[in-house]
């Protein structure tokens, strides 16, 4: 499948202590691969409040300047619940390449949520290209899409 977001623009990256070493790890990949990245911190390993990365991700995304979001915590549940504050963000957390896919194909989820604790680095970059090159397959899921917003 083809790229789905908008390539032109860059990839938001946000990452608590826990997901540090992954976002960097991500950030050096993606741009290997010839893509534009916003890094949105932390950048130390000292401990911190995802907070603090997630809102500022996810911010990135619901403003249009980004394509998409990836976010990095412990289990991925503290990014997931705060990024999806935001209006018109659907993060969804991911812990195998099924549903990094099927969080796309249903939920044209935005930003993808990785928990650092508990998948290695090689299923995280499985995930992110199966979350960057599936497309949202619309029909009954969009009306689903539709009531999510309150």
């Amino acid at each position: 499948m083809s790229y789905v977001f908008d390539p032109t623009k860059p990839i938001a990256l946000g990452a608590d202590h826990a997901g540090i070493d992954y976002k960097n790890a991500i950030k050096i990949w993606l741009e290997a691969k010839g893509y534009s990245v916003k890094d949105f911190g932390t950048y130390t390993t000292d401990s911190v409040d995802y907070p603090d990365f997630a809102h500022p991700t996810a911010s990135s995304v619901e403003n249009n300047e980004t394509s998409f979001g990836i976010l990095f915590c412990g289990s991925a549940n503290g990014v997931a619940i705060t990024a999806n504050k935001h209006a018109g963000i659907r993060a969804g957390l991911c812990w195998q390449t099924e549903v990094a896919e099927l969080v796309r194909l249903h939920n044209n989820a935005n930003v993808i949520c990785i928990p650092a604790r508990f998948v290695n680095l090689d299923l995280v970059k499985e995930m992110i290209e199966k979350f960057m090159t599936t497309a949202f397959e619309g029909g009954r899921h969009q009306n689903r899409v539709n009531k999510i917003t309150c």
